[in-house]
């Protein structure tokens, strides 16, 4: 498919953690959103329904939740600052199963002190489960700030076997 007339495609599907919305331009994946959490994305007017764009991804995303995929292998084209980008390749340095804190996060891009702006490029992932930012906890071990919601994040740790062993009970009063 041609992507130079900036056509844009969306799909849903139905997933255990809730309906997804997939967007991409036709070769790549630039989108997937939560319809159940807070913060429902609809797709724009002029983007064009088709599941046919996004079958690796749907097989890919049906594999994972079957538990019989750890990665994504999916041509992806998220848009955002570089700093983001910077975060978002990190993220899929996490491996499944794991989790890490946004300090440690912060880290790992070579800006230790950068945990706050860290966080706020983790909220603006455009590509959550593809790219993990659920695999991101508060340093005390609390399960904050996802974009699909904290009970749509503790399924996705759950599903990866990465709960930690024991969050302290402010972090579980919060939830």
């Amino acid at each position: 498919m041609n992507t130079t007339d900036h056509t844009r495609y969306w799909h849903t599907l139905d997933s255990p953690v809730g309906r997804l919305l997939l967007g991409g331009d036709g070769e790549r994946l630039t989108r997937v959103d939560f319809q159940d959490g807070p913060h429902p994305l609809r797709p724009a007017a002029h983007w064009q329904p088709s599941a046919a764009p996004f079958a690796t991804a749907i097989e890919q995303l049906a594999q994972y939740f079957a538990g019989r995929r750890r990665s994504f292998e999916l041509p992806l084209a998220p848009v955002g600052t570089d700093f983001q980008r910077r975060v978002w390749q990190a993220l899929c340095a996490i491996p499944y199963g794991t989790t890490i804190s946004y300090g440690e996060l912060a880290s790992r891009i070579g800006n230790p002190r950068a945990s706050r702006a860290v966080g706020l490029a983790n909220g603006a992932n455009p590509l959550p489960l593809v790219v993990p930012c659920h695999r991101v906890i508060g340093a005390n071990g609390a399960l904050t700030g996802f974009g699909g919601g904290v009970p749509i994040k503790r399924a996705l740790l759950a599903l990866e076997g990465a709960l930690p062993a024991e969050l302290p009970y402010a972090a579980v009063a919060a939830q």
